[in-house]
C-alpha cells in the first residue's frame, strides 16, 4: 500500500522570483504572484504549509488598468475613529503609493487566515526598477498572457 508524501515546513525550500509589472494588468500579475507565492507551481505542494517563494515586483508605477478602472476602481482604508473611511480612486493611489495597488489585488488572492497572512509577508513591490534583493539572486519571470515564462538567469 503507497501512502502519500507530505513535505514538512522545515523540508519546504523557498526559491526567488522578479516579475516586472511595467505594462502589464494588474489582475494578471497579481495571479501570477500570488500563484508563486502560494506555491501551487510546485509538485509537492501541500495546501496547509508554506510552501511558497518569495516574490520581488518592480515597476509598480507602470502598471496598466483595462477600461475605466483608473477612475471607478476604489480603495478603502479606516483610521480607526468614527466617520473615518477613506476612499481613494486608482490614479490618486497610484502617484501617493503606487506599491499598494498591487499588494491589495495579491492579498485578496491569498487565503484569509494566518497562512494567508505568512504569504503575504513574502511579497515585495518596490515602484522603481530597482530593489535590495540581488543578493538573493531572483530568477526573472516574464507574464506573459496564458503561461509563466522562466528567463535564464
Amino acid at each position: 500500500m503507497k501512502t502519500t508524501q507530505f513535505i514538512s515546513k522545515e523540508n519546504a525550500t523557498n526559491n526567488w522570483y522578479l516579475l516586472d509589472a511595467e505594462g502589464v494588468p494588474v489582475g494578471r500579475l497579481a495571479t501570477m504572484a500570488a500563484f508563486l507565492l502560494r506555491g501551487k507551481h510546485r509538485p509537492d505542494f501541500t495546501p496547509h504549509i508554506d510552501m511558497g517563494d518569495h516574490v520581488v515586483i518592480i515597476n509598480a508605477e507602470k502598471v496598466k488598468f483595462t477600461g475605466k478602472k483608473w477612475e471607478t476602481q476604489k480603495y478603502y482604508r479606516h483610521s480607526g475613529y468614527p466617520g473615518g473611511l477613506r476612499e481613494e480612486t486608482a490614479t490618486e493611489l497610484l502617484k501617493k503609493y503606487p506599491e499598494r495597488i498591487i499588494e491589495s489585488a495579491v492579498r485578496g488572492m491569498l487565503p484569509k487566515n494566518r497562512l494567508g497572512k505568512k504569504l503575504g509577508k513574502k511579497l515585495r513591490v518596490y515602484a522603481g526598477n530597482t530593489h535590495k534583493h540581488d543578493a538573493q539572486v531572483p530568477a526573472a519571470i516574464e507574464v506573459s498572457e496564458n503561461k509563466f515564462i522562466q528567463a535564464a538567469r
